[in-house]
């Protein structure tokens, strides 16, 4: 099995990438800028910066901390926001400092708004306005001394930004009262600062951490992957190599609906095509999908990224499948498995595939994507990524052949430093340089890899492995089921059965309409025995549907 993914290469894509180009993430913005200067690099909310711009005004902010804040090279910076113009340019002016940027989910709770900051020993935040009354409950229980907050409007022009946060403040009331505003620099204020100052560009190199970036914390407590500017350039390299025949300099534009502060649009979209001068259409609220497609009617863009209930709640709402799609070359998705019913009604309705990518936290993220020339969904993760080795492997840690699955491992110049602060967890999963990854897989002879399911989400029924993921695919493709969630509940017989959460599509259909339409699918042990109806499901700030609070849920009503 050594590397025979590689025999399915697509023309074009080179094995390996040159991890000494670059010594650092800024080393790639610096080319961009000089590359791209009058290129559109961010837009958001009717207002567009130029790589010329982004680059003044994160030296701005670059400038304000070293100066005005004072603050060292290594320093943790806390960025709290949805997609706003303000995320990229502290992303970058942060980077440029030599400092360390800590993503932080603007929906948080104080109790795990705490335990990040804490955790990371984050001196500074930036945070959208909405959401301080959260920090403000837990600030003097944290090492945060400096403040920045800003509004959903700032980066637009005067008139604008005052009708914007006009609106935002005193119509929709989305600003809750709070009293950070005398302890806080605003942001344009803080860009004001900087300006008055020259910044001093940073020596950073590979070995200095870029991102903290949270895990979840699906299992106990939310764990910081150190992702190093070495990690973040291999995987900005890594995705380059695979688009270069797919992509033109400075002429595709990328819808970005998934938060920057989530690995894979933080990689996949700012980065990559920031480095080939791509224009990122920052998209604040995705969840309003008729003002979502609203923003799409006003590009002709050219690739899409997200997970699959994105991707099915645009195909489910009015005046999706009257867009131009002409431009489209490139749709992705991950974060969780795309469901072969999503796939083909997307490729119907835009005319393009959906092709679905892999990756983890801990590997800042890809580890593979199918080939950019497929023609169709194939229903695997596609092949590994340039310099990437992967194993299937069984229990005891013994690699697997062919279609046989197993935990897959992965290696690679993208797999994370380790866990901030937890040598222990860290050993658990690096050992060698393979890093576990918790996920079930099997490998084709093409070398396609193909997720079975998440370890720890496995139900048994029986002694029968079953996998949610392929539960799921079968009851998503009822015409009547909008979205469905499978997990295993106890059993005195079986040890486990299956239960299905299932949001309807058509009011009339029926848990028994449902059972017989698994059963024509499904070997008898994979049939649902428990099918309960609701209005949605609970999912991450991303769109994933949350599995384990299911379970749970029934675990405890049990």
């Amino acid at each position: 099995m050594e590397k025979v993914w590689l025999n399915s290469y697509p023309d074009g894509v080179e094995p390996e990438i040159n991890l000494d180009q670059y010594q650092s993430i800024v080393d790639i913005f610096n080319e961009s800028v000089n590359n791209f200067a009058d290129k559109p690099a961010f837009t958001n909310l009717g207002q567009t910066l130029s790589f010329a711009d982004l680059e003044r005004e994160s030296a701005k902010f670059a400038s304000y901390l070293q100066h005005t804040l004072k603050l060292p090279k290594g320093s943790r910076v806390a960025i709290m926001m949805p997609n706003l113009l303000q995320y990229p340019i502290a992303i970058f002016g942060v980077l440029r400092a030599g400092m360390t940027v800590v993503n932080v989910n603007p929906l948080y709770t104080p109790r795990e708004l705490k335990h990040q900051l804490n955790d990371s020993q984050t001196t500074t935040i930036v945070i959208v306005e909405n959401f301080a009354r959260t920090l403000e409950e837990i600030i003097d229980e944290t090492s945060v001394q400096n403040v920045v907050l800003t509004e959903i409007g700032d980066s637009c022009g005067w008139l604008k930004r005052k009708l914007v946060n006009f609106v935002v403040r005193k119509v929709k009331k989305m600003v809750p009262e709070h009293s950070l505003g005398a302890r806080a620099h605003r942001f344009n204020q803080a860009l004001k600062f900087g300006s008055e100052q020259s910044f001093k560009p940073a020596n950073v190199t590979q070995d200095d951490i870029a991102f903290l970036q949270y895990t979840g914390g699906t299992t106990g407590v939310a764990k910081g992957a150190i992702l190093l500017h070495r990690n973040m350039v291999a995987n900005i390299l890594q995705a380059s190599a695979w688009l270069k025949p797919l992509i033109q300099e400075g002429k595709e534009i990328i819808i970005t609906a998934l938060p920057l502060y989530h690995i894979f649009s933080l990689t996949a979209n700012c980065m990559t095509f920031m480095k080939y001068g791509g224009l990122n259409v920052l998209v604040t609220n995705p969840r309003d999908m008729p003002g979502f497609i609203k923003e799409l009617k006003q590009f002709k863009f050219t690739a899409i990224t997200g997970v699959n209930t994105l991707f099915n709640g645009l195909l489910n709402t009015d005046g999706f499948s009257d867009l131009d799609f002409s431009s489209l070359k490139m749709t992705l998705g991950g974060g969780m498995a795309v469901q072969e019913a999503v796939a083909k009604r997307w490729q119907s309705v835009t005319g393009t595939p959906l092709l679905e990518a892999y990756g983890l936290t801990e590997t800042a993220p890809a580890v593979t994507i199918n080939p950019m020339n497929l023609t169709e969904y194939n229903g695997t993760i596609g092949l590994p990524v340039p310099s990437t080795e992967v194993e299937v492997r069984d229990e005891k840690g013994k690699a697997l052949g062919f279609n046989e699955p197993g935990e897959l491992w992965v290696k690679g110049p993208q797999v994370m430093a380790g866990y901030l602060g937890r040598p222990e967890e860290t050993n658990k999963v690096i050992q060698d340089g393979w890093l576990s990854t918790g996920d079930i897989a099997l490998m084709t002879e093409q070398g396609f890899l193909k997720i079975v399911d998440r370890k720890k989400d496995m139900i048994l029924v029986s002694g029968f492995n079953v996998y949610p993921n392929e539960i799921e695919d079968v009851v998503a493709a009822h015409p009547g089921v909008l979205e469905v969630a499978a997990v295993g509940v106890p059993s005195e017989s079986s040890g486990e059965i299956v239960k299905i959460f299932v949001v309807k599509k058509d009011a009339s259909l029926t848990e028994a309409e449902l059972i017989a339409f698994c059963k024509e699918n499904l070997t008898g042990y994979k049939v649902p025995k428990q099918v309960e109806f609701r209005e949605d499901l609970p999912k991450s700030n991303v769109g994933k549907i949350l599995r384990r609070e299911l379970r749970d849920e029934t675990t405890q009503s049990n």
